[in-house]
Parts: C-alpha cells; sequence; structure tokens
C-alpha cells in the first residue's frame, strides 16, 4: 500500500463534507475510533445510521487490555462503572467444578476482568465525541457506497430525510457490525462459520443471593453461563434446544422456567431477553486500498473468551495512531500495512481460544462432556496444566509476529512486537500517575536509569520530535544523580520495569500504542533511533524497501 500524500479542500462545495477520516458505525468501537482520531487532532466525519445508541446491554466483558485501551481513549478512572471479576469457574454435572480461572490480579494498572454496562460505555464515547473539536458526529446517516481512487475516499451517504450527500476523505473506517456494508463493498470474503446453536440471553435486576464472579454450568443438557454485572445485574444465558422457537423462549413464563432453578423468579425483575446466535469469522483482510475494518465488521469472536469488544479495542489503538501520523504527514503511509500484518493474526487466535473454550462449554452429550472435562481436570492435577487455566496462560499474548517492529535477539528482554508494561511513575514535581498519561499521545524513547539525549545527535533528536516522539528518563526511586531535564523524569513508584524486566541502562522506542518498536542497551540509541526513523518517516522520493516494514528482526 503506498499513496501519496495529498491535501483536501478545506471549504466544501454544497452538499458534501471533506475531512480526513470518515468512520462508518457509532457502536463502541466506531465511537471509541473517532475519539482517539479527535485526541490526536485528525479531522473525522463519524456517522451512524441510529439516531442513538442501543439502550440493552449487549458485550459484558472487559480484560485489562480493553481498560489500557479506553484509558488511551481518555475515559478517567471511574467514570464507567465495573465490577472486578475474581475468578471464572466451570462446572460439570459428572465431576463438579473441573477448572477454575484466578482474575483478581492486577496487570498493568488496572484490573484482569470485569463486568461493565454497555450502554453506559457507549454514552460516555458519545459525550466525548460531542464535546471533540475535530470531530463531526452526524446520527441517521445510512453510507450507501463509495469509490476509492487512490488518493481519496468518497462516500455515498443519505440522511433520515431520504436528503443525499457526498463526503470526502483521505481514509474511510467501516466499523458497522458484523453485516458490515463496508466490507461487502470492498469485496472481502467473511470467513469462518455460523454455529447452529441459539442462545436467550437474560437480563435480570434485584436479584437475590447475588454471585460475585463468572460461571460456566457446562451441561450438555442445557449450557448456562451466568454472571455478576455493575447496577445490581445478573446475566444468564441458556443453549436453545433444536426445535425450541427463539419467541416462544423470550416469553415471560419461559424465562421464569429457565430461571426457577436459580433464584425466586418472583423477586427478579427481567430488564432483557434476547436470542442470538454466535460467529467465529474474519474478513480475508483488515484494509483494502484506502479503507479500513475494524470491530465485528473485521471479525467475530465466540463469547465464551469475552474478547468481542476487546478484540474490537485492540484494533482502535492500533489503527488509530497510524492513521493520525500519516494525516499529520508525520509518518510514512507504508506503515498502514502493518494494521492487517499485527491484527489480522491475533484476531484468529483469540476466535480459536473462544471456540476451545466452547467446546468445553458446550459438550454436545454426556460421552463428550466426559472426556473434556475429565481430560481438563485430570490436566490440572500437574503444575503446568493448572497454570495454563488458573493463571490465564492459555489465553494468547497480544504480541506480534510480524509488524511495524523489529528484534535483536542478543538484546531482547521487553519482546518487541508486545505491550510495554504499565506501572506508577511520578513525573518531577507532579503527583503519581500511569506511565500511560505521562507518554501522552506520542512516541516515547525511555531509558530505563540513564537519560539518553546525550548520546542522541542535534539532527537525530530534532527529527524526532519532528515526527511527535519524546524522550524520557524511566528513573530508579530516588535516583539523585545522572538524571535528565526535569520535563523529561519520570520516578519509577514500583518494579514495573526495574530492575525485574530490564538492567540500568537499557533503552526503549515505544509506539503511540505502547507498543514496543525496538529495545537495547543505551549504547546502540544512535542505531536504533536512525532505524525508527527510517521506517516511521516520510522521505521524499524514497522507494519502500520490499519486506522492511514487516520484518519482525532488524537488519
Amino acid at each position: 500500500m503506498s499513496f501519496r500524500s495529498t491535501s483536501l479542500p478545506a471549504s466544501s462545495a454544497a452538499g458534501s463534507v471533506d475531512t480526513d477520516v470518515i468512520v462508518v458505525g457509532l457502536g463502541p468501537v466506531g465511537a471509541a475510533l473517532a475519539v482517539l482520531l479527535g485526541r490526536y487532532g485528525v479531522r473525522v466525519l463519524a456517522i451512524d445510521k441510529a439516531t442513538d445508541i442501543f439502550t440493552k446491554p449487549r458485550a459484558i466483558a472487559l480484560d485489562n487490555e480493553a481498560l489500557r485501551i479506553l484509558q488511551l481513549v481518555g475515559l478517567q478512572d471511574g467514570e464507567l462503572s465495573t465490577v472486578a471479576i475474581p475468578q471464572v469457574q466451570y462446572h460439570s454435572p459428572l465431576f463438579g467444578r473441573f477448572a477454575r480461572v484466578g482474575t483478581a490480579g492486577i496487570i498493568d494498572g488496572h484490573p484482569m476482568l470485569v463486568t461493565f454496562y454497555q450502554p453506559e460505555l457507549e454514552r460516555l464515547l458519545r459525550a466525548r465525541l460531542a464535546a471533540s473539536a475535530s470531530v463531526e458526529m452526524r446520527l441517521g446517516v445510512e453510507m450507501e457506497g463509495l469509490a476509492d481512487d487512490g488518493r481519496q475516499v468518497q462516500a455515498s451517504l443519505r440522511d433520515a430525510d431520504g436528503h443525499a450527500w457526498q463526503a470526502r476523505a483521505r481514509f474511510l473506517v467501516g466499523a458497522d457490525g458484523a453485516n458490515s456494508l463496508v466490507r461487502r463493498l470492498l469485496g472481502l470474503e467473511f470467513e469462518g462459520r455460523t454455529f447452529s446453536q441459539d442462545w436467550l440471553i437474560v437480563d435480570a435486576l434485584d436479584v437475590p443471593e447475588p454471585i460475585d464472579h463468572i460461571e460456566f454450568i457446562c451441561d450438555p443438557r442445557r449450557p448456562t453461563p451466568r454472571m455478576v454485572a455493575p447496577g445490581g445485574r445478573q446475566r444468564w444465558e441458556f443453549m436453545l434446544h433444536p426445535g425450541e422457537d427463539a419467541q416462544a423462549m423470550e416469553r415471560p413464563e419461559s424465562v421464569r422456567r429457565l430461571l426457577a432453578p436459580w433464584c425466586d423468579v418472583d423477586k427478579v425483575r427481567i430488564e432483557r431477553t434476547a436470542v442470538y446466535r454466535f460467529h467465529a469469522r474474519e474478513a480475508r483482510a483488515f484494509s483494502k486500498g484506502r479503507c479500513f475494518l475494524a470491530g465485528d465488521a473485521a471479525h467475530i469472536t465466540p463469547p465464551f473468551a469475552g474478547q468481542g469488544l476487546v478484540a474490537g479495542l485492540r484494533d482502535v489503538a492500533n489503527l488509530a495512531w497510524k492513521l493520525a501520523w500519516v494525516v499529520k504527514e508525520r509518518a510514512d503511509d507504508r506503515i498502514l500495512d502493518s494494521y492487517d500484518a499485527e491484527r489480522r493474526p491475533h484476531a484468529r487466535k483469540i476466535i480459536n481460544l473462544a471456540r476451545f473454550l466452547g467446546a468445553l462449554v458446550m459438550p454436545g452429550n454426556r460421552a463428550a462432556a466426559f472426556l473434556m472435562h475429565g481430560l481438563i481436570r485430570t490436566l490440572r492435577l500437574l503444575p503446568k496444566g493448572r497454570a495454563l487455566f488458573d493463571d490465564l496462560k492459555i489465553k494468547p499474548e497480544n504480541t506480534f509476529d510480524t509488524g511495524l517492529f523489529w528484534r535483536d535477539r542478543r538484546h531482547e528482554r521487553l519482546r518487541a512486537g508486545s505491550t510495554l508494561p504499565q506501572g506508577w511513575v511520578r513525573p518531577a514535581g507532579g503527583a503519581p500517575v500511569l506511565s500511560d498519561d505521562a507518554f501522552g499521545l506520542h512516541w516515547a524513547l525511555v531509558g530505563v536509569g540513564v537519560d539518553p539525549t546525550p548520546r542522541l545527535r542535534p539532527d537525530q533528536l530534532h527529527s524526532w520530535q519532528r515526527a511527535g516522539g519524546k524522550v524520557w528518563q524511566w528513573c530508579q526511586r530516588a535516583q539523585a544523580q545522572h538524571l535528565a531535564a526535569t520535563d523529561q523524569r519520570l520516578e519509577a513508584l514500583d518494579e514495573t520495569l526495574l530492575p525485574r524486566r530490564v538492567p540500568l541502562g537499557w533503552v526503549v522506542i515505544v509506539r503511540p500504542d505502547r507498543c514496543v518498536m525496538a529495545e537495547g542497551p543505551v549504547e546502540r540509541v544512535r542505531e536504533m533511533l536512525d532505524e525508527a526513523l527510517r521506517r516511521v518517516t516520510p522521505e521524499a522520493g524514497r522507494q519502500p524497501e520490499q519486506g522492511a516494514l514487516l520484518s519482525p528482526r532488524g537488519a
């Protein structure tokens, strides 16, 4: 993918809009993307055919990665009501509790697993959109077509009154859900499978003796996940049998019958019932030309791993800064190729995890339950098997195989292509903050216990700053010598990096999405920064090197 940098007209013709990025679809993924692009100063037209958010809860789980991305998007701690989940239990009618996942920890400053109320998250994001100076939000607007001429994308739009108009942009992102029109117009196949089972979701309030965790009743007769959620909510999901009519099962008498073994149905209030059929699919590619897919438009994950919305938020963090840097002409447009290369393989891993957990939750019969649940119970008798489930080692790490980074196996502590751990730091003269908030929306060149600035050439430092980069010294607590300038110091208040992960004198180049681009001893900082700038920044007349961008190792 290679584009010439073009400037769109500042003014618009009658009945048209010129902007940098069009975001189609304002569910939580599209809204988060538009908010983050707005934070980067990108002009955005954000549209949705609905005039309001969907007020019933759908997604219910977020992990520490998703919470960290929402932190990047700008949500403050405590704004979104959540319930931290201490454990996830798996129960079998044959073996009792045969597996348990411990989720009571804190990773990167956030709980490992929480439940939340999706309408509240969408309202918070919509409020951010309305307050953004560079985002124009238009509701009740549907896209009918698009054309990509290699220089810009033109979208044909129609509002609720039937008025047709055009919008032009440098790029377009389809975050328009599983039935994405953007994906279909791009001709990108949606590969995978639809499972034949229907499930009934029941959200209830005022449940007597509510649980404080998530549990999966893996009974082949009627698999039933159950979980707690904010606002005094409890959710059940009941797998429907062949021949059970969806509409009939949503009737109050059917719901009461299903809930009867779990609670006093006369004391609960049913907030929502809905029947759905889950999918495991991914688009053949997450981008084509100047158009990109994100969230359910790109991939659909079965619900058993609680990773559906999380995967969409990973798309947001990965794509937003790349679009912003290209639009602002801080980066070469070749970096956009890395979005598909980085995100699609990991999305596939998460789908496969969800499918495996689905096989545990809904065995086809008692024989299958005996084999699957018995095997897991036996594996947990071994230390490695127990760690696989209890310590969540079964979850694929969000570490890229190829993409916009490089590795030097001689100098590997954090592993380039993975996410930089987040810790508590204190800027000089300031209050403690999480390190992502200290870094802000920039690239970061971080010297751990050392100031890398004196080792940089003046032209390097200027190029780095022009590309939106900053230089930091991650100081040992109470370090009193060899310090960087006051506005570059971050005093470590925990052991996130020092001394457990990296030694003193280590240097890390960190992308705006907190992915480690490169690492090594401070003696190599000039070489590392030259390579980073070569891979990212635009250069007049330069021809792309075949494979240079996507190589996992440096030359």
